[in-house]
């Protein structure tokens, strides 16, 4: 996996540790975890198309 150990692995997991602490990891890996299935579930759906009126025309035909 990208020439990624277990030796490098550990050294990432003990300097994220170190910066954010360990109350905030839980909360890091759930937003990680929404991220990735909000991400796959844009993926899936089709575009939405936008059927918003524009304003600007609608004023114009007004006037």
């Amino acid at each position: 996996m990208f020439g990624i150990g277990m030796p490098e692995l550990l050294i990432i997991m003990v300097i994220v540790l170190i910066i954010f602490g360990a109350g905030k990891l839980p909360e890091i890996g759930g937003a990680i975890g929404k991220s990735i299935r909000n991400f796959k579930k844009s993926l899936r759906e089709p575009d939405e198309i936008d059927v918003t009126p524009d304003n600007k025309k609608i004023d114009d035909k007004k006037q």
